[in-house]
């Protein structure tokens, strides 16, 4: 960890409530005209953004890296368009953020968070949407795009039909997770950034993945060989848990013993937990950039225990697939972008641990 970085984003994060408070209060002055644009609940929604702002700020300057801030601008940018929220607004509230971060902190950390926001909004520029996930050039392409129009128009039986006939025709569980199943959340999470269909609708589409996938459980599911171990979790309040539990029942199709502990789970009962159970790999998930910090307290604690000595981390999720080096920050054993080449890194790690002993 950086200890420079890592107090200057634990600064910013303590003020930022207070920050915010004063940002909105900026922003309404000079622009009078987001009252009646946005009415009575508006101003409460743009303290409740600049929160986010802040807070995504503190922990890409907590984790030395301005590729989380900068991603997540460029996010925000497509995302704030269907609000009517312009790209001018958005600009007004960085230079606000600005004005209010150099009066409330001192050197060296003010000039340290102002060079992040400074690099996040010079990449602002440009109109740029998001390109789709599912692509003609991509394997089973007409798959996965009939199996999301499907989701979309409500046809949950018809959706999973398809499945099924595709794993009746012979393609692998894994390439339908893979290709399919991934690749379609990925496009609705781009298709919700673009206002193109409601948070409902995502919501939706998701459970009826999870539903889908329950159901392919009994065809392939087989006893465990007791060969090696995963137990995975994600930290934080995350909600989006379904690459996690992607991840976990790739393992389980290679025989691993996995054990799904999902999100939420307290940092002592998991330390617990782990030393009853044993297991060969710990997979740490995070998908909210302002969580990776969290997997670090994690990791921390769990390397403070000699009973867990042998015990492998690995970690994944968004923040990592868009910092490549990030992993290390955190103190993780290895980082895998995808549940396929998470199984091909645990086996490495896993093998490299049973040899030293």
């Amino acid at each position: 960890m950086y200890t420079n970085q890592q107090d200057a984003g634990e600064r910013l994060k303590m003020i930022a409530e207070q920050l915010a408070d004063e940002i909105t209060l900026r922003q309404y002055e000079r622009q009078p005209e987001l009252k009646q644009r946005f009415g009575p609940s508006g101003m409460a929604r743009t303290r409740q953004d600049s929160l986010y702002h802040l807070r995504y700020l503190a922990q890409s300057v907590a984790m030395d890296s301005p590729l989380l801030f900068i991603n997540y601008v460029l996010w925000l940018k497509v995302l704030l368009m269907q609000y009517k929220i312009t790209a001018e607004d958005l600009r007004i509230n960085f230079t606000l953020m600005k004005d209010a971060i150099s009066a409330s902190l001192e050197p060296p950390a003010r000039e340290l968070i102002l060079s992040y926001l400074d690099m996040a909004v010079f990449h602002m520029k440009g109109e740029e949407s998001p390109p789709s996930f599912l692509r003609p050039e991509k394997p089973y392409f007409r798959e996965a795009d009939e199996y999301l129009r499907l989701l979309l128009e409500g046809e949950r039986r018809k959706a999973s039909a398809c499945i099924s006939r595709l794993y009746d025709e012979g393609v692998p569980v894994k390439d339908i997770y893979m290709h399919i199943f991934q690749e379609t959340q990925y496009e609705l999470g781009r298709l919700w950034q673009m206002g193109r269909i409601t948070v409902a609708q995502e919501h939706y589409c998701t459970a009826c993945t999870q539903s889908i996938i329950s159901q392919l459980y009994p065809r392939w599911i087989k006893a465990q060989s007791g060969r090696s171990s995963l137990v995975a979790v994600g930290v934080g309040e995350e909600l989006h848990e379904i690459g996690l539990r992607m991840l976990t029942d790739f393992f389980e199709m290679e025989g691993w013993n996995t054990y799904y502990l999902g999100s939420n789970m307290p940092l002592e009962s998991l330390v617990r937990y782990l030393i009853e159970q044993p297991a060969d790999l710990l997979a740490i998930s995070v998908t909210m950039t302002y969580h990776v910090s969290e997997a670090a307290r994690v990791i921390a604690s769990i390397r403070s225990r000699p009973e867990l000595d042998g015990l492998r981390i690995m970690v994944g999720g968004m923040p990592f697939n868009i910092d490549k080096e990030l992993w290390e920050k955190v103190g993780a054993d290895g980082y895998a972008p995808d549940a396929r080449t998470a199984l091909e890194a645990a086996e490495r790690l896993v093998s490299s641990t049973h040899h030293k002993n």
